[in-house]
């Protein structure tokens, strides 16, 4: 999957990580997924650890949005075949279904045509009845796909709030918490909806700690968050928003619209949420594969958070600790991460956390003997940032000139410099989303 492997691939140690990548990434796609989560056997079916009766509902639906939603769609129609009735899911990897209705999107901004599509889900939802289950296809992005506007609240306005938020460093709770607050969707509305309907999600969590309320903004599960923490995260991250969504807000806050359900809303008393891969996942098979190409793998964390460089200067330490005392590993090693990483803009360039996380990696290692430490840093779901690469490959030879990639990092304008080194990784829509994957192979 990973475009001009052969070249990226000159060393060992980067074909090593380049094989750790597209295992990670293989093992969370959801024919994967899907496949181990999922089966029919007569009118029993089976979602993870739960099994339901078909016989006791009238149609089954697949409703959802996410990155990696058309494929859980494939994936469902595969295994369930004609006992599958209908569907709508909002993405922004489509592909060919034959009875669940794609829609396209947007990510990570939402678009008109994510709109669009969100109402004609929340058509579907309405749609359903007693006798229907449901079955959620919830992946990452899905807060940027499933758009709709709640109120007074234009899109344009979710448009320029999203931008100030993914610019300011907030993480994901943070930006959820505002986003569910504007929506007539997140935050467990689309359950509301659906009900009186039986909801099962299949969720691909690219969330840290699998949150439900915060996995695409949690549009079937309950939410404790308020309109008063929305107000707040604004606040504390200094975002200028539109006067509709401070008013919206504000009204919130103030008890004139009511919040968003909680575990005790009879709404939420038909559903129930499976997580069927997350971070995890992709770490366990990036650990198998080091092991077969005979690496020692070491699995820091699934749950890596924080600015992007800083993490980076923390990984190569290890890396660099590993080399020396042999401590906590013995090399040949791989050390292994995941989580998902945030970027406080400060320049107005190109680039993603990942891309980030490899610049300042390979200033840290600027001028090391070659072949020594070799980081490959991507998000699974193939699009670091609002970019073309999934995030990039460096090690000693990366960086010939230390001025410029620290002007790359203080300008926020990391794609093209790593892209003048060659070191851009690209896979395009990888069909998955579940967080960021860093690889650190350790010679």
């Amino acid at each position: 999957m990973i475009e001009d492997y052969d070249r990226l691939a000159a060393t060992e140690a980067r074909d090593v990580a380049l094989d750790c990548v597209e295992a990670g990434i293989e093992a969370g796609h959801p024919r994967t997924v899907v496949r181990e989560a999922v089966t029919l056997d007569g009118d029993t079916l089976r979602i993870d650890d739960a099994t339901y009766d078909l016989g006791e509902y009238e149609e089954l639906v697949v409703l959802g949005g996410g990155n990696a939603a058309a494929h859980v769609a494939v994936a469902l129609e595969r295994e369930l075949g004609d006992r599958l009735d209908r569907g709508v899911v909002v993405t922004d990897d489509p592909t060919e279904t034959e009875r669940v209705t794609v829609r396209e999107g947007d990510h990570p901004v939402p678009s008109e045509r994510g709109a669009d599509g969100t109402r004609e889900l929340l058509a579907a939802a309405d749609a359903a009845g007693e006798d229907t289950l449901v079955l959620a296809a919830i992946t990452g992005g899905g807060s940027a796909l499933m758009v709709a506007p709640a109120g007074d609240v234009s899109l344009a306005d979710l448009q320029e709030t999203t931008d100030a938020l993914l610019a300011s460093g907030a993480d994901i709770h943070e930006i959820n918490a505002v986003r569910k607050h504007l929506s007539a969707l997140k935050g467990g509305r689309l359950a509301r909806r659906a009900a009186p309907a039986t909801v099962v999600s299949l969720i691909l969590s690219d969330v840290v700690g699998n949150d439900l309320s915060v996995i695409a903004s949690g549009p079937v599960a309950p939410d404790e968050s308020t309109f008063g923490d929305a107000l707040a995260v604004l606040d504390r991250y200094e975002v200028d928003a539109p006067d509709a969504v401070t008013a919206r807000l504000e009204r919130g806050a103030a008890g004139e619209i009511d919040e968003t359900p909680t575990a005790d809303d009879p709404a939420l008393g038909a559903v129930s949420n499976h997580v069927v891969a997350d971070g995890m996942t992709v770490l366990d098979a990036a650990r198998s594969a080091a092991a077969e190409r005979g690496y020692d793998p070491l699995v820091l964390s699934s749950r890596v958070r924080g600015e992007a460089r800083e993490a980076a200067t923390t990984h190569v330490a290890i890396a660099e600790e590993i080399r020396a005392t042999g401590t906590p590993v013995s090399p040949p090693a791989v050390v292994l991460s995941g989580g998902e990483t945030t970027v406080t803009l400060r320049g107005d360039g190109s680039g993603g956390p990942n891309q980030e996380f490899a610049t300042s990696a390979a200033l840290e290692l600027a001028g090391g003997d070659e072949g020594q430490i070799t980081v490959a840093a991507v998000d699974t779901d193939g699009i670091d940032g609002a970019t073309d690469a999934a995030g990039a490959l460096v090690d000693e030879t990366t960086v010939e000139d230390p001025d410029a990639a620290r002007e790359a990092l203080a300008e926020n304008d990391v794609y093209p410099y790593l892209e003048s080194r060659g070191a851009l990784l690209l896979t395009g829509p990888t069909g998955t989303n579940l967080n960021d994957l860093r690889v650190v192979v350790v010679d």
